[in-house]
């Protein structure tokens, strides 16, 4: 790749202004409920959501932010009200969700909701601990039709994650009522801090309304009165940053161990210079683009041993290590899948089923091929031969979008409903069911056919402004952030970041034990 060319350039320009819209739409969510609030929060005492984190992680060390675009698009805050993701604490990698007490006191919407489940099927696959910063007012009650059925969810993962001996800490900063006071009530641990924790079923106001019992916060739910009397508390603490101190205390005790392969311990970190990611992927995902230029930035010691390079040469496929674990990576190179694209990748993920080696799965692909021709030679089948193998592979799969991703290609390449452990998103990543244009001609053609058969004129003008919304519409839908703001993806990375996204996805993975299938469906030959 030259990276002195115009065509380099103009990649790089064009990838920049997406990443200035990307941080943009992030310092929105980074900016709470705004100054109001945020001033607010601070005369109270309180430290801010991220704060907490921050002073919850050991120092130093990373943390990867999940979803941190989730309800872009929507009336609701940017970011849902709720920060997530991946820290270590006490040397002990952990999902961490923290409720964003700015933005209408923590409460609870359908993004909201999203986001924290999307967290918890996270943890529970890779076996993670979770750590809840609670402050929250419950429910956002106008939107409660969409959250109080699928609510419960949240309740029942952190029983169930204790049943799988995984454990689950909540440290509450704040209000935990209604509803939420069960989050707490089915942690393992629970740390409150005094004066400040407020846990019950119902409020003063509530409890006078249904029982004419008079009563105060804290008699009702205070902090020492759960650590004194009712027990809900198993430590009290006696301002926030000792809350953090507490619970970093119980993760030291956890006696906590990876079930996964440690990685190796000395690794080349990639010979060509990840700074040129930016500049790989072309602003029109029309022009294909070599994907062996992104694998030779991330993989260690850029090390690539590429399988079957002569058959299906559309599909590139072929073993590596990323921060010294061992992977096996597919890649689109030239969009379309043919069928010995197909049967290829199928083969490749037996073979990495067979080895017990997780998957990176690197999208730029308009979806299987189309035509009489490839029909005729069995495309469906191929197809649907891939689509079998992701379907039943046991091994953890990682996936990057990196350009196009249209079709039953997205499938095959393990989108979202494949289930991939983690799932992120370039700045020039596109999804939708076909390409923009393509999908208005579609429309075009059977509207059409269907004037025709009618016996009626078609109205050309009309044909052209609907070709023009179906294409405008398509292409805002395809977008990462609207994507991204449907949690359809974990999060949108700066390409430079891949190579340490990967390794800290990996990292996690590893907390579980990773084991191939042992068999799978029925393969149409």
């Amino acid at each position: 790749m030259d990276t002195t060319s115009e065509e380099f350039a103009a990649n790089k320009e064009a990838m920049l202004a997406k990443l200035a819209e990307i941080e943009a739409e992030h310092a929105k969510a980074i900016a709470g409920g705004g100054e109001k609030y945020v001033a607010r929060h601070r005369k109270r005492g309180k430290l801010l959501a991220r704060e907490r984190i921050e002073l919850l992680l050991d120092e130093d060390s990373p943390f990867l932010e999940l979803s941190p675009l989730a309800a872009w698009g929507t009336d609701y805050h940017v970011g849902g009200s709720v920060v997530t993701g991946i820290g270590t604490v006490e040397g002990v990698e952990c999902l961490i969700v923290a409720n964003d007490p700015t933005v209408k006191g923590g409460a609870s919407n359908p993004s909201s909701l999203k986001k924290g489940l999307r967290a918890a099927e996270i943890a529970a696959e890779n076996r993670l601990p979770t750590i809840n910063l609670v402050e929250s007012g419950g429910a956002d009650l106008p939107t409660q039709k969409e959250i109080f059925i699928p609510g419960g969810r949240t309740f029942r993962n952190l029983t169930n994650s204790s049943a799988e001996r995984v454990p689950t800490i909540a440290l509450v900063f704040g209000n935990s009522t209604a509803g939420g006071a069960y989050l707490p009530g089915m942690s393992d641990y629970v740390v409150m801090v005094k004066e400040r924790a407020k846990v019950f079923l119902g409020g003063p106001p509530l409890v006078k309304m249904a029982t004419g019992e008079e009563s105060d916060d804290e008699s009702l739910g205070g902090a020492e009165m759960h650590a004194r009397t009712s027990g809900l508390a198993d430590y009290l603490a006696v301002d926030e940053e000792d809350a953090i101190r507490l619970g970093r205390s119980i993760v030291k005790r956890l006696n906590w161990h990876k079930q996964g392969p440690a990685p190796k311990p000395d690794y080349e970190e990639p010979r060509y210079d990840p700074e040129d990611l930016v500049g790989i992927v072309p602003g029109d995902l029309k022009v294909p683009f070599d994907p062996r230029e992104v694998i030779a930035r991330v993989v260690d010691g850029s090390d690539f041993d590429e399988f079957k390079p002569l058959y299906g040469p559309s599909l590139v496929t072929g073993w590596a290590d990323v921060h010294g674990y061992p992977v096996g990576i597919l890649a689109n190179a030239q969009g379309v899948l043919f069928s010995e694209e197909s049967q290829k990748a199928t083969q490749f993920i037996q073979l990495a089923n067979q080895t017990d080696t997780p998957l990176i799965f690197l999208h730029n692909t308009t979806g299987y091929m189309v035509g009489r021709e490839y029909e005729q030679g069995g495309i469906i089948k191929h197809g649907a031969m891939m689509i079998n193998a992701v379907s039943n592979s046991k091994v953890p799969h990682i996936s990057i979008l990196m350009g196009a991703s249209y079709g039953a290609g997205h499938y095959g390449m393990c989108g979202r409903a494949y289930g991939p452990r983690f799932l992120f998103a370039w700045p020039s990543a596109k999804s939708a069911v076909m390409g923009p244009q393509q999908l208005a001609g579609v429309l075009s053609i059977v509207a059409r056919a269907a004037a025709a058969n009618r016996g009626q004129a078609y109205d050309e003008d009309g044909d052209k402004a609907m070709r023009a919304m179906v294409e405008q519409q398509i292409e805002a839908e395809s977008m990462p952030m609207f994507l991204s703001g449907m949690l359809y993806d974990d999060g949108i990375i700066d390409p430079r970041d891949t190579r340490t996204v990967l390794g800290l996805s990996l990292s996690a993975i590893a907390n579980g034990p990773i084991k191939g299938a042992e068999g799978f469906g029925v393969f149409r030959m």
